[in-house]
């Protein structure tokens, strides 16, 4: 049975986070973060099986989950979570791992609806990983720059990426972690109007619908890469 914690206290008024990973170091370092950064610890689990069991009983508003799961140390953690995104909606999945797959997940972020994909190394910046649960459990999506990378360098030569200025794919790979236009400035340090500028200069070029909320925005970059 999985570990529960937190003592079920769903009117806490705290995001309910469950974390699910067969390394019960990360497992637990992963649950302490949490509840010192806010979070209510719904449970943890060390594998598949457990996250189901743990996501049907106590309902947790977000779940962090490792895409390789005993037995196989395959896709079991990614196939739960697809069983747990459809039969609760509304449930943030914020996938992790220690090496780029994206093409199983794709099918997942492409809902750019309270989704998220993080290698495991990011983990270590505790402020940004907080933060990516966040913006996961308020209906945003994330994804990690390193694979937005990989999939602008595997794309052909005569890609329309080619026709970004550098300047342009930073904006790019920060939109696809669902920063704002306000984040982005902050992080490259320009003001909010020369982003807004670059955002309708990258739909342009990409031939790519602008919409009006963060994570719709990703969802078009993320099935613009898909086509690669």
């Amino acid at each position: 049975m999985p570990t529960t914690t937190g003592g079920g206290n769903a009117g806490s008024g705290r995001t309910r986070v469950a974390v699910a990973d067969d390394d019960v170091l990360l497992r637990e370092g992963l649950a302490s973060l949490l509840e010192r950064s806010g979070f209510e610890v719904a449970g943890l689990a060390g594998d598949a099986s457990e996250l189901l069991a743990l996501a049907r009983e106590r309902r947790p508003d977000v779940i962090v989950v490792d895409i390789r799961m005993p037995p196989e140390h395959t896709t079991e953690g990614l196939e739960a979570a697809r069983v747990i995104r459809g039969e609760c909606p509304d449930t943030g999945i914020l996938l992790l791992s220690a090496h780029v797959e994206v093409e199983q997940a794709m099918e997942l972020l492409a809902t750019g609806h309270a989704v998220g994909y993080l290698l495991k190394s990011r983990v270590m910046d505790v402020g940004d990983f907080m933060e990516s649960v966040r913006r996961v459990a308020q209906g945003g999506a994330v994804v990690d720059p390193s694979l937005v990378r990989e999939l602008v360098a595997a794309r052909h030569r005569d890609d329309p990426l080619d026709q970004l200025s550098e300047r342009e794919r930073e904006v790019l790979a920060l939109m696809a972690e669902g920063r704002s236009n306000a984040g982005i400035a902050r992080r490259l340090w320009i003001t909010e109007g020369t982003v807004e500028k670059h955002v309708r200069s990258i739909m342009s070029r990409l031939r790519l619908t602008e919409a009006p909320d963060d994570h719709r925005r990703v969802l078009a970059v993320i099935t613009f890469l898909e086509a690669r």
